[in-house]
């Protein structure tokens, strides 16, 4: 039997990250964790210290090369690490 107050298990998950507002965080770890997947191994391999304020991505880059190349492509960066957790979580990336 199922009472009106029942709700499922994903449903129960959700309610609970709202509730203390951990979404939020939750969707920070997995910009971070995406980062490889999203701009591949070679970057990620170059890529340290990545960490999350104020909705901007900050990202060290040990290449100068490529943290210029990447720079031409940060608002393509930002929507597709947004697209991956299907969430409007960062507003900017800021590569040193």
């Amino acid at each position: 039997m199922k009472h009106s107050n029942d709700l499922s298990l994903g449903d129960a998950i959700k309610e609970f990250l709202q509730a203390y507002r951990l979404e939020d965080k939750l969707n920070e770890t997995r910009i971070i964790k995406s980062w490889e997947k999203v701009l591949g191994k070679l970057v990620a391999n170059h890529s340290r210290d990545l960490y999350i304020r104020n909705r901007v991505l900050y990202v060290k880059i040990d290449s100068a090369a490529l943290r210029n190349e990447l720079s031409y492509a940060k608002e393509k960066i930002v929507k597709a690490l947004n697209k991956e957790v299907k969430a409007d979580v960062i507003k900017d990336v800021v590569l040193n």
